[in-house]
């Protein structure tokens, strides 16, 4: 899956502790949502892209593997 967190994260002007501190996640999820290794679940996928005031779409995207 790819994402486009760190792009509006920095878009925001946000670290991303602070991005976690308003999401309710640890920084490190963060980290590991934006380096591709941590696949958030709905709940929190729907949390940032509301926070971004973006559709979810705009924030992930599946890989072409992801659609076998």
């Amino acid at each position: 899956m790819k994402n486009n967190l760190k792009v509006e994260r920095v878009k925001s002007r946000l670290t991303q502790q602070k991005l976690a501190e308003m999401v309710k996640v640890s920084r490190q999820t963060i980290n590991a949502v934006e380096k591709g290794r941590f696949v958030p679940s709905t709940v929190l996928s729907l949390k940032m892209a509301h926070f971004f005031r973006i559709p979810v779409e705009s924030l992930f995207e599946l890989d072409d593997g992801d659609l076998e």
